[in-house]
C-alpha cells in the first residue's frame, strides 16, 4: 500500500556534497544561527549542525527549507519529544 494514501506523514531530505541540505515537511524554524538549526518538522524536532549554515530558501506554506554552509549532523530528537524539545528550548532561550 503507498503511505501516502494512507494518511502518514511524508518527508524527504536531500543533501548534496554536505553543502546544500532541502527538506520538505517543515512546520516551523524554531530556531537557527550560523551553527544550528532546530526546525519543527511533521515527523518531529530536526537538528543540523556544521558549519557556516544559512538558510537559502524557506517556504512553510509549501514546508520546504533549503541550507546552505558545511552540515556535521542531522538529529532528530526522538524518545519523548515533547518534553525533550522543550527542555532543549528552553536552554537555547536562557
Amino acid at each position: 500500500m503507498n503511505d501516502h494514501a494512507k494518511g502518514q506523514k511524508r518527508q524527504e531530505v536531500k543533501m548534496l556534497n554536505r553543502k546544500l541540505l532541502e527538506i520538505t515537511g517543515v512546520m516551523n524554524v524554531e530556531s537557527f544561527d550560523n551553527e544550528e538549526f532546530l526546525l519543527e518538522t511533521e515527523l518531529g524536532f530536526l537538528t543540523i549542525r556544521g558549519h557556516n549554515l544559512h538558510m537559502k530558501h524557506l517556504s512553510l506554506e509549501q514546508g520546504l527549507v533549503a541550507i546552505e554552509g558545511l552540515v556535521h549532523s542531522l538529529a532528530y530528537l526522538d524518545g519523548n519529544t515533547a518534553t525533550k524539545s522543550k527542555s532543549f528550548l528552553g536552554k537555547l532561550f536562557k
